[in-house]
């Protein structure tokens, strides 16, 4: 692997870090099957895109990206809090509407610009030669490229890293694990569940929307496209990681799914690029099912290594 593949994987492994960390709360820590990350990544980068597109500032277009996913979030759990619709089905309502949004917020930024006469939805929107936060740091000759997006993609991580586990450890943080724990020991402790489960659930698309953000500005375009799968990304490196980096405290629990969503982008990498693979036909369309194999090993694996160990300490005592 070359070191500029061995720094792509780094960068897109970094991206979806973020994504990890949003599904880790929804699906961890409050106990909350959402599918709404399939639609809230596209999302964070529809709206940059768009914010792009217009000249908006590039740190103020990804902040616009990350807020908008936060908002998606809240109609997630508020559909649910206040509406009493069911949490799967809340979250597949509202990824389902914004794949419609997605496709006008992506059709919109021609139609500001006059460059089309009618405001009419659009798969994708160009963005080769808008200003990002990265081009300020890339030569003119991008001879740099490909070792400047990842560090400071590993900057965004680092910085919600110490965010997170910071609001974890406050009162909200706190009242946040104790409603995924159990709700009605919460309730009766004078927790409010049905905020928190808001408050959590904007956080964790937020960080999902962010990360979406962040990809369509190092690929130069914001694709429709882009959201597919993203929450199977994001849960096979919190299992990964969980199941490789067993911990308790929370930073490290954190922490351990950030290095999850690095082994599984190398590990990908490693496949889709092993010519023993590609010699039966194995290429970068098995990526879903690679990803499938991958995450059953992460369940089964640890667990029937335990097994084995308890009967081979049994067998010699």
């Amino acid at each position: 692997m070359s070191f500029e593949i061995a720094f792509g994987t780094l960068e897109i492994g970094l991206i979806y870090a973020l994504v990890s960390l949003g599904v880790l709360i929804s699906f961890r820590m409050l106990d909350f099957p959402d599918l709404t990350a399939d639609g809230s990544f596209p999302l964070g980068g529809a709206v940059c895109g768009l914010c792009l597109y217009m000249g908006v500032n590039p740190w103020l277009a990804t902040l616009y990206g990350a807020l908008a996913g936060a908002c998606a979030g809240m109609i997630t759990a508020w559909l649910y809090v206040r509406l009493n619709i069911l949490q799967l089905l809340a979250s597949i309502i509202v990824m389902i509407g914004l794949y419609s949004i997605n496709l006008r917020i992506l059709g919109l930024a021609p139609f500001l610009k006059h460059e089309t006469p009618r405001m009419a939805g659009s798969p994708n929107l160009p963005l080769l030669d808008a200003d990002t936060i990265f081009k300020p740091f890339i030569n003119s000759d991008y001879s740099n490229q490909y070792f400047v997006q990842p560090l400071m993609v590993l900057g965004f991580v680092i910085v919600c890293w110490l965010l997170l586990n910071a609001f974890l450890n406050t009162q909200q943080g706190l009242a946040l694990r104790a409603t995924g724990a159990n709700a009605r020991m919460a309730r009766s402790q004078g927790i409010a569940t049905g905020r928190t489960i808001i408050i959590g659930m904007a956080i964790s698309n937020a960080l999902i929307a962010l990360g979406g953000a962040i990809f369509v500005q190092t690929q130069g375009n914001a694709d429709i496209s882009i959201g597919v799968g993203t929450i199977v990304i994001g849960l096979a490196a919190v299992i990964i990681g969980e199941s490789l980096f067993p911990a308790k405290r929370m930073w490290l629990i954190t922490l351990s799914v950030i290095f999850g969503s690095l082994i599984y982008r190398f590990f990908i990498a490693v496949a889709l690029g092993n010519e023993t693979l590609q010699n039966i036909g194995i290429g970068t369309e098995d990526l879903n099912m690679i990803t499938a194999i991958l995450v059953t090993l992460a369940l089964i694996l640890p667990k029937q290594i335990k097994k084995w160990l308890k009967r081979r300490k049994g067998a010699t005592t």
